[in-house]
């Protein structure tokens, strides 16, 4: 054997001896050592990468690397579902399961790039319009997935829950530690804006939380009427005007018009007619 294949041979050797020579002592202080770091995933499988960089003769920023790697991705997913936990949604679709075929009057550009979350950034609302059953909901809990997954705090409520919560804190004197709970997360997803009548205290209700995240915390909303209805939705045209105004302020619009997913099969069979059909056209028009 040349020199020259005796030194490569032998370097191989010591590149592998730190993982191949591994004592159970060694094992059990880097264990400790992890556990002490919080680096609970690299403790699970110590002895599978060291087992596994042994065996590859991985240099030793490589196998650093992969060890670095995994405590992230496991950190981060652990963080990730924490964060969805917290928001409430009422479940977890995401984006990349919304037909957009079924639904052609999305822009489905404009949707994705709501994806990036850069509306977050900019401090931007989204407001998604239309009849029931078009995905708005669908829509608005994907997104804030998008948000939850880049690294914000999501809150979700429906139009309807919101006010009853307020309207209790009021009663209690306890009405602006509540608003905090809608004010503290960096998105916050409204619901079913409209399906319900608003009475004027809780259309003042509603006002006070959107001024408080007004230009500081941008929002979701959704709803299956139109701007113009929005009087009517929270009884008082004024309160809604000044809602508006605040809202649309820096706001980006989505307004779907199709059929209901929930009706797919049934308009599929024929048993009813689409809104193609019959010519009429679905609420949530601006």
């Amino acid at each position: 054997m040349s020199r020259k294949t005796a030194n490569a041979g032998d370097a191989a050797v010591l590149a592998a001896m730190p993982s191949a020579m591994t004592t159970p002592a060694q094992l059990e202080r880097l264990g400790e050592h992890l556990r002490k770091l919080r680096l609970f995933k690299s403790g699970e499988r110590l002895e599978a990468m060291l087992q596994h960089a042994a065996a590859h003769e991985l240099p030793y920023a490589e196998f650093l690397d992969q060890v670095l790697g995994e405590e992230v991705a496991a950190k981060t997913s652990k963080n990730i579902a924490m964060r969805t936990a917290m928001a409430r949604l009422p479940f977890t679709k995401p984006l990349e399961t919304f037909d957009f075929g079924y639904q052609p009057s999305i822009d489905r550009k404009q949707v994705l790039a709501l994806a990036s979350c850069h509306f977050i950034e900019h401090g931007d609302n989204v407001i998604v319009l239309g009849p029931p059953g078009v995905g708005k909901t669908h829509l608005a809990v994907s997104l804030g997935l998008k948000a939850i997954e880049a690294g914000y705090r999501v809150l979700f409520t429906t139009a309807s829950n919101l006010i009853a919560v307020l309207t209790k804190a009021h009663a209690e004197g306890r009405l602006d530690e509540k608003l905090k709970v809608y004010t503290t997360p960096r998105l916050l997803i409204i619901d079913e804006i409209g399906y319900l009548p608003i009475d004027r205290q809780g259309a003042n209700l509603f006002f006070q939380l959107i001024s408080r995240r007004y230009e500081r915390g941008p929002m979701i909303l959704t709803s299956n009427q139109s701007f113009a209805a929005w009087g009517d939705v929270f009884g008082d045209r004024v309160i809604a005007t000044a809602i508006l105004d605040r809202l649309l302020h820096h706001a980006v619009t989505l307004n779907i018009r199709g059929n209901s997913y929930r009706l797919k099969e049934k308009i599929k069979a024929g048993l009813v007619r689409s809104l193609e059909d019959n010519g009429s056209q679905p609420g949530g028009e601006i």
